[in-house]
């Protein structure tokens, strides 16, 4: 791989991740509005036009709040949990097909971060390594009670996986591959 070849796959990384966090805060903002429509009120409207702006105001707050880390916590661990439950949630998003390819300098572009041969594996992998980061952070705190919530949770999502794989036997018998772009 030459230059052209890194600076394109740098540019999907950036253009992948920054439609995820958009997509993030677009759906906060439909949640927030459908629930206020459940409960019959306007919801959110202060921030920008319709209050689409909203969650860009919500993540600006938290960044400047002030961090409040417990007394008996491990603070290196404490610090890292968060990354490492954040960072496979994108991973998992570097083998889903977005569209067919298109011809940038001469070059073909998919797009789509990496098209392994384990595709699917790789989603449901990287949903499991989400587990560890909650586990670690509820361990991290120096108390039993986020520890106790950490174990609920992970056994949740646990439980959440063996649905979702028992649900993906059809689509790979189907497909008769684990590579997402075939299966798309």
């Amino acid at each position: 791989m030459d230059w052209l070849d890194w600076l394109l796959l740098v540019g999907r990384v950036v253009v992948v991740f920054f439609a995820l966090l958009i997509a993030v805060m677009l759906l906060i903002w439909v949640e927030r509005k459908v629930i206020a429509d459940m409960q019959t009120r306007m919801g959110p409207m202060r921030a920008g036009p319709r209050g689409i702006l909203i969650t860009l105001a919500d993540g600006i707050k938290l960044f400047f709040k002030e961090g409040i880390t417990p007394a008996l916590a491990d603070r290196p661990v404490y610090l890292i949990a968060p990354v490492i439950s954040m960072l496979p949630a994108f991973l998992a998003f570097a083998v889903i097909p977005f569209g067919t390819s298109v011809t940038l300098f001469g070059r073909r572009v998919p797009f789509q971060l990496a098209d392994l041969n384990i595709g699917i594996l790789w989603v449901l992998a990287m949903g499991s390594l989400m587990i560890y980061g909650i586990v670690l952070a509820g361990w991290s705190s120096g108390s039993n009670y986020p520890l106790l919530g950490a174990i609920r949770s992970s056994a949740q999502m646990i439980s959440y996986e063996v649905g979702m794989g028992l649900a993906l036997i059809a689509v790979l018998m189907y497909s008769g591959s684990l590579q997402m772009s075939e299966i798309v």
